[in-house]
């Protein structure tokens, strides 16, 4: 093993913690007759834990040993893989020896344990190799990961030789990317010295635009301009703005859902994350995603900054905004910024300045949105008609529409006002009781 893997190219940076590397390293001490059989047996339940830790976080099943490979095989960045990504395989020189690592993975595929097994007196090798994991819900683990590794990881145990595995892995490549940004859909990030670190949100609503109920045409609005950002043709950012519980929100999250697999990725940030906008764009400018930054419930009080570092980002800084992101936002305020009735009088009492100057100032951060969509309150028809949509969805419901109305009614009276969110809320609470 530990012979195969120092060969590797351009898969051999797999991290000073790799349980490949150590695993090397532990057979290569086992070969050449170095430290006891207690101390090789040791370190290898260390690596089988670390394998079962991340095993448990991404839910695979039957082999870990394949799994954990072809996770490898995914996830690691480099000239090749980061080259492929999103557009397939190319030709060119770097292929020869893709192909000669992706012999060494046949290899690490197919790997003998019986030999170290024997002679340690253990078992653990076989054991992750015929897995049956705990089923868990899917909030404990990451999902979306976890499909696509154990696919990728079922054709692979299939592949005849390196001309095969190169196909699988580049289709994928193809079809999702590579890393993080390959395998995951939406982001937070993390502030550094050096700059951000992504951290990969494990499980996104699963909610589709046809979900919410109404508001097509602000649908529409925000459908044409994703559609034509993810085809590359011009766009501008949005701010959907509006009525609280009207669907904004679940606008943005439906539109990753709707085009993920045409490689749209989202970045969740907030305010006090504004001054890390620039460090957030120059990692992912180079590569072949669609990126959102979204910023949920965007506003500002009289005396908060952020919004300047917002404005330079979008328009008016010195290095333009590339061509793959584009800014999202929601508010409950049409202005963002909150103002005051001075700002509504041009001079200031007490000092005789400009109070045009200020408003201006506030008002030119929504000027920066180009496209900017209105969610309003549903009138009491259009609340009743979304409650109706709704109980569909719920067959445990078996009221009639009058009384379901009059209840619905009842319901927003003490929570809140009409909304889409309160229609929501109060046939959660009528499913659960009729459960």
């Amino acid at each position: 093993m530990y012979r195969d893997i120092a060969r590797l190219i351009l898969y051999r940076d797999l991290g000073e913690d790799s349980i490949l590397l150590k695993l090397s390293g532990i057979f290569k001490d086992f070969d050449t007759k170095q430290g006891t059989e207690a101390e090789l047996t040791t370190r290898i339940y260390e690596q089988m834990k670390a394998l079962l830790d991340l095993a448990t976080c991404y839910g695979f099943d039957k082999n870990l040993w394949h799994n954990y490979l072809t996770f490898l095989l995914l996830t690691n960045e480099n000239s090749f893989s980061m080259t492929s990504e999103k557009v397939g395989a190319n030709q060119g020189t770097v292929n020869h020896f893709a192909k000669g690592d992706f012999a060494i993975f046949k290899k690490l595929f197919d790997f003998d344990f019986a030999p170290i097994e024997e002679a340690l007196g253990i078992d653990c090798f076989s054991t992750i190799c015929n897995y049956q994991s705990i089923q868990k819900k899917e909030r404990m683990y990451n999902k979306n990961v976890s499909e696509k590794v154990q696919l990728v990881s079922t054709q692979l145990e299939q592949a005849r030789d390196e001309e095969e595995i190169f196909r699988i892995i580049t289709d994928f490549y193809a079809a999702y990317g590579v890393g993080m940004f390959g395998l995951n859909r939406a982001f937070r990030i993390r502030h550094l010295a050096d700059g951000v670190k992504f951290l990969p949100i494990n499980n996104t609503e699963r909610v589709m635009l046809d979900d919410l109920i109404g508001y097509e045409i602000q649908k529409k609005k925000l459908i044409d301009n994703t559609e034509a950002f993810i085809k590359g043709l011009p766009c501008n950012n949005v701010l959907l703005c509006g009525d609280a519980g009207t669907g904004k929100s679940t606008s943005i999250k439906a539109l990753l859902n709707e085009y993920y697999d045409q490689g749209l990725r989202m970045i969740e940030i907030y305010k006090h994350q504004f001054e890390d906008l620039s460090s957030i764009i120059a990692q992912v400018k180079n590569r072949n995603y669609r990126f959102i930054i979204y910023m949920d419930d965007l506003s500002f009080e009289e005396f908060e900054i952020e919004y300047k570092y917002l404005k330079a980002v979008i328009e008016g800084g010195m290095e333009t905004k590339p061509d793959n992101v584009l800014i999202y936002a929601t508010s409950n305020r049409r202005h963002l910024i909150k103002e005051t009735w001075n700002d509504r009088d041009d001079m200031e009492m007490d000092n005789g300045l400009h109070r045009s100057d200020t408003m201006q100032e506030k008002l030119s951060l929504v000027a920066r949105f180009g496209v900017t969509i209105y969610y309003g309150k549903p009138s009491p028809k259009e609340y009743f008609l979304i409650v109706k949509e709704l109980r569909k969805r719920y067959p445990s419901i078996t009221c009639s529409d009058e009384e379901l109305c009059a209840e619905a009614n009842k319901w927003e009276l003490s929570h809140g006002g009409i909304s889409g969110r309160t229609a929501q809320q109060f046939i959660n609470y009528m499913a659960g009781q009729q459960r």
